[in-house]
């Protein structure tokens, strides 16, 4: 009986190992717990206005941000490939759009 309950426990470890690798790819290179100071309706707010701003693509991450006055950053890998960061105010309205410094072609 042990033997099945260890395997149990052994399981959910490695799903949670897999969820939590998950969350961290979403949201890989961030600045850590500090940018992540929003709700769920505020990110798919922010995700939706960067979306709209870049013709497309596919949010990589959502974080809080304070650079050039903004409130959100959205990575955003736009439908050419580029990859930008979308910075967005407190009512979801576009800021500056920036070539990530990982892909220097961003814009």
């Amino acid at each position: 009986m042990r033997k099945r309950a260890f395997g149990v426990a052994a399981g959910a470890g490695v799903v949670l190992a897999v969820a939590g690798g998950g969350i961290a790819v979403a949201t890989g290179g961030d600045d850590g717990p500090a940018s992540h100071q929003y709700t769920q309706k505020q990110a798919d707010a922010a995700t939706k206005a960067a979306l709209e701003a870049t013709g497309g693509g596919r949010a990589n991450s959502v974080e809080t941000d304070s650079e050039n006055g903004a409130t959100y950053e959205v990575e955003v890998t736009k439908p050419n490939g580029s990859t930008v960061d979308v910075r967005l105010d407190d009512a979801y309205h576009v800021v500056v759009i920036e070539g990530d410094s990982e892909d220097a072609g961003g814009n």
